[in-house]
């Protein structure tokens, strides 16, 4: 039987290309979207992938979704933690409540999200988790306190939970993308978007399609022997 996968911020960008993906390789996919009801209705006509409406900042909100995901395909095999926002400011500029919301949905949906599928990757003594971090989680972003501090929350917390998983047959993994062909790269301004292309080795955005290909790698049945590991996708704008 074919494995079950559930992407959170599944029905757009980045998101929308890791599930198409994981669909077109057989896994049975479910797509998590926080808001835009009009999009989510779209992408699962078009895709015949079913959208499920919750925020993964609400801890309760995603105990009950897993819950219901996995009564109509099965027990959870592989999470994908994409599902993420920004809120940009710089220090003088952003209010605590703007610092809150980026940090309980960049980082505290991976720690909701991979409660609520832990259990039963630990019955089963197989899980495939990946969570989505950030080239600016790694190098910092000016204006962007709060986003940096989430997405490298995400890069620690993907190693302490790797160290719990690796002897129950449950990979942790993270992917830190670049400047990604996206909606939300799309609304950065023309002028500062030719400057960030300009600092990228291969002179290119990424496309979405390149990070689900990773993701892809890292979810394989055969990758048992990755775990704990960052995938820098970012045509080589920062390499460490």
């Amino acid at each position: 039987m074919s494995r079950v996968a559930i992407v959170t911020g599944g029905t757009r960008g980045i998101g929308e290309a890791i599930s198409i993906a994981l669909g077109d390789a057989g896994y049975r996919v479910a797509a998590t979207y926080a808001g835009n009801d009009e999009r989510a209705a779209a992408f699962q006509a078009r895709t015949g992938i079913a959208a499920h409406k919750w925020d993964v900042a609400d801890y309760e909100a995603c105990l009950e979704g897993v819950a219901k995901v996995a009564a109509a395909l099965g027990p959870v095999d592989v999470l994908v933690n994409n599902a993420g926002i920004t809120h940009d400011g710089t220090m003088r500029k952003m209010e605590r409540d703007g610092w809150d919301r980026v940090v309980d949905t960049n980082l505290g949906g991976c720690f909701n999200m991979c409660k609520a599928v832990w259990e039963m990757m630990l019955a089963r003594g197989f899980g495939r988790i990946v969570n989505i971090g950030s080239i600016n989680g790694q190098a910092g972003q000016y204006g962007q306190v709060n986003y940096a501090a989430a997405k490298s929350g995400i890069h620690g917390f993907t190693k302490a939970l790797a160290q719990e998983g690796a002897a129950k047959g449950i990979t942790v993994n993270a992917i830190a993308p670049g400047y990604i062909d996206t909606d939300m790269v799309a609304a950065v301004p023309k002028h500062v978007l030719e400057k960030i292309v300009a600092r990228i080795p291969v002179g290119r955005l990424g496309q979405a399609g390149e990070i689900a290909r990773g993701v892809l790698f890292l979810v394989a049945d055969e990758g048992g022997f990755i775990t704990g590991s960052t995938l820098s996708i970012n045509g080589g704008q920062h390499m460490y």
